[in-house]
């Protein structure tokens, strides 16, 4: 049954796009190469996106992990690779809301304030409209969110791709638009503060002092195959994790 409800939700997103239509997606609703055995952990980029065109991959794209930049830059050399091949797919994004321009290849999880802690690296609804006006322009059609997402930051995108997709959502009607409805604010320098150019060129202070703007990642260098990365059936003994508390650096 639930693989049912998959294909019928694959179909219909699958008859959206190409209709022409933005799909706004949340979560990881991905269709991955990896899944069906085509691709292995490792390559990505052009390679992976055309090394097996007979996989029939409807959508090509990347989920998770990353911040909206570094998806962007990830899809676009998709793109280029599906483009050199002179193959034809449609184009998702799914990034992290968090932005993660100091993470190593593993993304977000080598990241020491992973997964607690990441609350100061969150994403602004701004920085979301800016993401989907960058995926809209690169020819990207499913454009959504993964984690760190919240119901501001999808409705970011809806309000931003408004325009092409010819309707705002149901929430626009509690908020102004870039912050318009704070023109009647009681403060005067709050109300300069009712235009799109303010928030679009925010730079948006932490609040924390002496707290640094980028973390070093862990990773240990341990990679495929390491004996730590074993996953194991019982739970993680006391000894185990004196070793792992050992190697911890703060």
């Amino acid at each position: 049954q639930i693989q049912e409800i998959a294909t019928k939700a694959k179909e219909g997103i699958l008859e959206r796009l190409d209709a022409g239509e933005i799909v706004i997606g949340d979560g990881g609703f991905v269709f991955a190469l990896e899944k069906r055995g085509y691709v292995k952990a490792g390559p990505w980029t052009p390679e992976a996106t055309v090394e097996h065109p007979e996989a029939g991959a409807s959508i090509v794209g990347v989920n998770c992990h990353f911040d909206p930049d570094t998806s962007l830059a990830t899809v676009k050399l998709m793109k280029e690779g599906l483009q050199a091949a002179k193959l034809k797919a449609h184009l998702m994004s799914q990034p992290l809301a968090f932005h993660t321009p100091d993470c190593g290849k593993q993304g977000f999880i080598d990241l020491p304030e992973f997964p607690f802690g990441l609350e100061p690296r969150i994403v602004t609804r701004w920085d979301i409209q800016k993401y989907a006006r960058k995926a809209y322009d690169l020819g990207i059609r499913y454009i959504g969110g993964c984690c760190g997402f919240e119901p501001y930051h999808i409705r970011a995108i809806a309000e931003e791709l408004a325009p092409e997709r010819g309707f705002l959502p149901e929430a626009s009607e509690k908020h102004g638009s870039w912050g318009d409805s704070l023109s009647m604010h009681t403060k005067p320098w709050v109300r300069a503060r009712a235009r799109k150019e303010y928030w679009e060129n925010l730079k948006p202070a932490s609040g924390r002092p002496y707290c640094p703007s980028m973390s070093k990642p862990d990773g240990w260098g341990v990679t495929k195959g390491a004996r730590e990365l074993m996953q194991q059936r019982e739970a993680t003994s006391e000894q185990q994790l004196k070793e792992l508390f050992q190697k911890q650096k703060f």
